[in-house]
């Protein structure tokens, strides 16, 4: 049912249901004229024969109120043909209550016209008309429709396949013309939905015939361009910013180092030291994960394509953060598979070693992390589990935001909350996707999706 929401089977749908009230009403009243016509061209053939029959009554001799009947042999062949509707003839005359002569083929049933009745009449099968020459003289002529019938349904058939094929052709070409007044929104649609990934740089272009949809696409071009030069600028600044804050944060590092290593006066200015030095050198990361940040942003971080095993990655990220795990008592377990993909491995251990810490940070002492790789046939899977307090539903959809924290007391750790934001940029450079699942059961899940 969701295909039928669209404005394109929508259009269809109506153009279908248009174009088939169009043929249905063409069809019914070709076949009401086609009808029409064979039952006039019936009635004026039987008409011509009835001046035959008058002309065929002739007054009795010795009794000029009495009639008689004789129709020459000549004339009678017209009636006595043989054929699939054969023409009868019926006469009644005044001095009679019966029929006086009828051919060969009439029927043995039919009734007296009464004067005062349409002079053509539908009796079941039989077409008939009648003509009144004198007072209680009738003459009758009449012929199946058995054959006109099967002739109008063969019609009425080959209407219904004429309109099936024009309404066939309509459909697809109907589906063209809608598909080609689509595609501007088809456009703007893809297009919307890369720069909602991240591609700025994506445009809709126009056709140049000047449409409401060709000024649309200009307009929302426009508006990328500038969300575009505004992202640009922002990650220029952000950029320029970090670099510029180095300087005097290696400085104030210099310093506290300096002070540290030489001969402190009291205690209270050795711990006033060390508190400038472990303010310095968290400075230094966060400044170090911004400029990060802003280079992929820009485009400006080269990414390697190289072909590695992401089981591989993991198991050295793994190795290397042991040590830490173990000092809050977590257990690391891993579940490899060989999963080859193509991309920059550093990065990617970047990714894997960002995951980790999160996990441990963010996990009960004593908890469990376990990590998995597998291989699908479009992608290659990572995922990181642990066992630490879930996420609430209202801050999952920015767990990937920069500076956002769900633990507002961890505030003070040594990480800045650029770690989620920059795996996530990592993974949209390699074309992959990372998404989270938490809930108090289950525990926390971040999973990465790279295409093969």
């Amino acid at each position: 049912m969701r295909r039928f929401r669209s404005i394109r089977w929508r259009l269809q749908l109506w153009h279908g249901l248009l174009l088939f009230v169009t043929l249905a009403g063409f069809g019914t009243t070709a076949y009401q004229l086609e009808s029409g016509r064979q039952l006039r061209r019936m009635d004026e053939d039987l008409r011509r024969l009835l001046p035959v029959l008058v002309s065929a009554q002739h007054p009795v001799r010795g009794d000029r109120e009495r009639r008689e009947f004789d129709l020459p042999a000549r004339d009678a062949a017209l009636f006595d043909r043989p054929g699939d509707d054969p023409v009868y003839y019926v006469v009644w005359l005044r001095h009679s209550d019966r029929p006086v002569t009828r051919s060969t083929t009439a029927p043995r049933d039919v009734p007296q016209p009464e004067a005062g009745e349409p002079t053509t009449r539908q009796r079941g099968i039989w077409r008939e008309t009648f003509l009144f020459p004198g007072p209680g003289d009738v003459v009758l002529v009449g012929r199946p429709v058995l054959g006109d019938r099967i002739a109008l349904r063969q019609f009425a058939w080959g209407l219904a396949a004429a309109g099936t094929a024009v309404m066939a052709i309509g459909l697809v070409i109907g589906a063209v013309l809608v598909g080609r007044a689509l595609r501007p929104i088809q456009d703007i649609g893809t297009a919307a939905q890369r720069i909602a990934t991240g591609d700025l740089t994506q445009r809709i272009g126009t056709g140049g015939s000047g449409s409401e949809l060709d000024q649309l696409a200009a307009v929302l071009d426009s508006t990328f361009a500038r969300l575009d030069a505004a992202f640009t600028q922002q990650a220029r600044f952000t950029a320029d910013a970090a670099h510029e804050l180095r300087t005097p944060v290696a400085i104030v590092l210099t310093h506290a180092q300096n002070g540290l290593a030489g001969t402190c006066p009291d205690t209270g200015h050795r711990e006033a030291f060390e508190a400038i030095q472990r303010a310095a050198q968290r400075m230094r990361r966060l400044i170090g994960s911004l400029l990060e940040l802003a280079r992929f942003e820009s485009g400006q971080e080269p990414l390697q394509r190289v072909e590695f095993d992401l089981a591989v990655v993991v198991a050295d990220g793994l190795a290397l953060l042991q040590p830490l795990a173990a000092e809050r008592g977590i257990r690391l377990r891993s579940e490899p598979t060989a999963s080859l993909c193509r991309g920059d491995a550093d990065r990617m251990a970047q990714v894997v070693s960002n995951l980790l810490i999160n996990a441990i940070e963010y996990n009960h002492p004593g908890g469990e992390i376990r990590v998995t790789t597998r291989r699908t046939e479009h992608a290659v899977e990572l995922g990181v589990w642990n066992t630490g307090p879930s996420i609430p539903a209202e801050d999952l959809p920015h767990i990937f935001e920069r500076f956002r924290r769900v633990d507002r007391s961890r505030d003070s750790s040594g990480h800045g909350g650029l770690g989620l934001a920059i795996a996530k940029s990592i993974v949209q450079a390699h074309g992959g996707v990372i998404a989270v699942r938490s809930d108090p059961e289950n525990g926390t899940t971040f999973t990465v999706s790279l295409p093969v």
